[in-house]
């Protein structure tokens, strides 16, 4: 008898101590709280198995020691005499910089890794993924000392080939080149022959977070941990910033969802150091290098306006992402209009826009009708009631993905670059954004979302009434267990 009861004991004990391991964390939210138990509750060993490989985002001990590490000698780099600091902006000058609507914004973003807005930053919306490309080619070709480059995905495709041609062009005469790719986003292209003409090239190539030992991985940290940043930087001078990875837009891997729809903002000024910061400490994060990443800093240009950057990730405060967003929701006056591929987000931010549109702005989301990932479109949609209850005005993009993740707010203030309004943005991702204040670029990216809006199909509250009984559960079933997604 007692040999029997062991079984069950050791279920028990087994499902208890999850459970209090759940309970005991302080870094989750309820709604990640009580997705966990219900999965361990609901299929209990294979939920102890998901949380133990996925239930935190922890890079493992060896990778956040090297990052403290590293962001030590970064800072210890940055002297408060040195050009360096400039680079940093200057939190006592934002008052001076930025309009009083904003200050709330541009000092949170500030919390989240040291940077502040400074003033002398020139952009240029490019036409679209294409022109963004060739523009950027063109500039790699011109560089006469160093390029660095990191993108989630890397195809070997026309737009990946021309630029990996690009890179070894500027390696064979003299210019420092270094390229880092995610190791499950570039998985492919880590293996082409292509990468290795690189290496031999003289590029100095890089993987962030590398899967060639998923078990390793899989039992010290978490395999869908990754780099989602989109960086370039060409000669200190130059920053692209914005959703285009290194690939075509008919992106072959996915290509029954092409074209995919990309925005891109060619930067000069201050704005160039901060993302080479952010480049940098990536860089020495995943390879142990050191570079200086403030050895000929960006001067501020002429009629530029203020602008910062903001990178965050796994190793940064947590829920710093949500809260970002949520302060800038929270500023808008009149206008906010957002567009993105993945849209699951957490209670923060549902609820601030729901409170925005709700104290009259005009808050407009733009989504693509057809996403690569059926998950996150079903957890999606389960948000439309209370969004359009509220007041929300929702389009579905149906030219294709809209893969540009864009927020403009009151003609005056834009965030744009790699992250998305879900949950792996939110916590598991390394992302790059910028945060500006300028009218003439934030009207023309307004003016881009206007075009996104007319190629897209409004979404009804009587259209979501209409929905089956089935779809609307299926649609709040995902949405339930998205926060463990």
């Amino acid at each position: 008898m007692l040999t029997a009861e062991l079984p069950l004991a050791a279920h028990i004990l087994l499902m208890l101590g999850f459970a209090a391991h759940v309970l005991l964390r302080n870094d989750l939210a309820a709604d990640k709280r009580m997705a966990w138990i219900m999965v361990i509750v609901l299929v209990p060993y294979l939920g102890c198995a998901l949380y133990f490989l996925f239930g935190s985002a922890n890079l493992g001990r060896t990778l956040i020691q090297r990052r403290v590490r590293v962001h030590d000698l970064i800072h210890g780099q940055i002297t408060s005499e040195g050009d360096g600091a400039r680079a940093m902006g200057n939190a006592q000058k934002l008052s001076e910089l930025i309009a009083p609507p904003w200050h709330g914004v541009f000092r949170y973003a500030g919390s989240i890794n040291g940077f502040s807005p400074e003033a002398g930053n020139l952009g240029e919306l490019m036409a679209d993924g294409h022109a963004a490309r060739a523009r950027m080619l063109a500039d790699m070709d011109a560089a006469t000392r160093q390029i660095h480059v990191l993108y989630y995905i890397w195809l070997d495709d026309h737009t990946g080939t021309e630029v990996a041609q690009a890179l070894m062009r500027a390696a064979r005469r003299g210019v420092v080149c270094r390229a880092m790719v995610d190791g499950m986003g570039s998985r492919a292209f880590i293996r082409s022959p292509l990468w290795r003409q690189m290496a031999e090239a003289g590029v100095q190539v890089a993987v962030a977070l590398p899967i060639n030992h998923p078990l390793k991985v899989l039992l010290t940290s978490r395999i869908d941990l990754r780099n989602h940043r989109k960086i370039t930087v060409i000669d200190e001078r130059i920053t692209y910033c914005g959703s285009q990875n290194c690939a075509d837009e008919a992106f072959a891997v996915k290509a029954r969802f092409a074209p995919w729809v990309d925005i891109m903002v060619r930067m000069q000024g201050p704005v160039v150091t901060q993302m080479q910061l952010l480049f940098a400490t990536d860089w020495m994060q995943f390879t142990g290098q050191q570079i200086d990443p403030c050895a000929n800093p960006a001067e501020p240009l002429p009629g530029g306006f203020p602008a910062q950057v903001v990178g965050d990730g796994p190793t940064e405060r947590d829920h710093s992402t949500p809260q970002l967003v949520s302060t800038l929701i929270a500023s808008a006056n009149r206008t906010l209009t957002i567009s993105t591929p993945y849209f699951v987000p957490d209670a923060t931010v549902l609820e601030a826009l729901c409170a925005a549109a709700l104290r009259g702005v005009r808050v407009t989301m733009v989504f693509p009708r057809r996403n690569d990932s059926w998950i996150v479109a079903a957890a999606s949609r389960s948000n439309y009631w209370r969004l359009l209850s509220a007041g929300v005005a929702i389009h579905e993009y149906r030219d294709g993905l809209l893969h540009a993740k864009t927020l403009t707010i009151d003609g005056e203030l834009t965030l744009i670059g790699s992250t998305n309004l879900d949950l792996r943005s939110f916590g598991l991702n390394y992302e790059n954004n910028v945060v500006l204040q300028d009218a003439t670029l934030t009207e023309a990216i307004t003016q881009r979302q206007h075009s996104y809006i007319a190629a897209a199909d409004p979404v009804t509250l009587d259209d979501v009434r209409r929905w089956p009984w089935w779809r609307r559960i299926w649609n709040n079933v995902l949405a339930t267990v998205g926060p463990v997604l």
